[in-house]
């Protein structure tokens, strides 16, 4: 069975990588084009294109993916499926029909639930205990395709968005297998998707990741592990952006108490009033330094905060 597989970031490496090792045919590879990065802005290679050339697999990076010449090349590979995870562009009808089995999809949700691009940030963001991968067989629409299997991932209470999304990338690498596996055995049937039940899961900006200390303690700790590493949940200390990597939600009767409100500093770390409860922070960056854990940056930059010194 020949296969192009398309895909961009980390996300899909998983996936790639246990296709090469068991022997699938990978005609090509399409990913994004290279983009500047970095300070000096540079242009570098996604993930999928340093870890196909690495394999020896020939790469396509398309400018527009509705453009003529790479639908022309694509379907000259003549590929029997087209695998699609985290690419990053909707596929046009013309591609859609170029493969005879179709186009598989990889999504990091249990569809319908949290389609769109940033499915593992919003389920932690959301407060769920479970979460899942989906191989869908596409259409037109942004994550609508019918089902072919799922599996379910227990989100565990200290996960961030960062380690959730290791183990989501392992998980639907194995289920994309299992979906070839069957799909190419003709033993999986599409089943199409109650899209009442649909949600969505838009994409993160960096100023989702400002903290309102209204909000209750278990919220804003779902926050800052929804955005480790990527915006970063942060707060203001004397002007300047103070990001928070790691907080602990505890129970307390806070209600006198004027939320964002520095009440303790010790060795456990910084204890912060909020609408519902208290956050133990652990793990800090204040805007100019390195994160580091609370006792750390304490030691050098204890006269910068202080018992009552409000964030904001």
């Amino acid at each position: 069975m020949k296969i192009v597989f398309m895909g961009t970031p980390d996300f899909a490496i998983p996936a790639l990588d246990l296709l090469v090792a068991r022997g699938e045919n990978i005609v090509g590879v399409v990913t994004m084009p290279d983009r500047p990065k970095g300070r000096g802005r540079k242009l570098k290679a996604p993930p999928a294109k340093e870890t196909a050339e690495r394999k020896g697999i020939t790469v396509f990076q398309p400018g527009k993916i509705r453009d003529d010449f790479f639908i022309s090349k694509l379907r000259g590979l003549n590929p029997d499926v087209i695998v699609v995870v985290a690419f990053g562009r909707i596929l046009p009808e013309e591609i859609l029909k170029i493969p005879r089995l179709g186009c598989i999809n990889l999504h990091a949700s249990l569809l319908p639930g949290y389609r769109g691009a940033a499915p593992i940030n919003w389920v932690i963001i959301n407060g769920e205990s479970m979460t899942g991968v989906t191989t869908m067989l596409m259409d037109e629409g942004l994550d609508t395709g019918d089902i072919l299997l799922q599996k379910e991932v227990e989100i565990e209470e200290g996960d961030t968005a960062e380690n959730l999304h290791d183990k989501l990338a392992k998980t639907g690498a194995k289920l994309l297998l299992e979906t070839l596996y069957r799909l190419k055995e003709g033993k999986i049937t599409p089943i199409p998707q109650d899209h009442s039940k649909a949600t969505m899961s838009p994409m993160l900006k960096k100023e989702d990741g400002l903290i309102d200390w209204e909000k209750g303690a278990k919220e804003i700790s779902n926050l800052i592990r929804a955005l480790t590493p990527w915006p970063g949940a942060f707060t203001h200390l004397q002007g300047k952006i103070l990001k928070i990597l790691q907080g602990i939600a505890m129970e307390g009767d806070s209600k006198d108490i004027v939320p964002g409100t520095i009440i303790e500093i010790d060795e456990k770390g910084i204890t912060i009033s909020t609408g519902n409860g208290f956050l133990l922070i652990k793990e800090i960056q204040l805007q100019g330094h390195k994160k580091m854990e609370v006792a750390d940056f304490l030691r050098g930059h204890k006269h910068k905060i202080n018992v009552e010194t409000p964030l904001r």
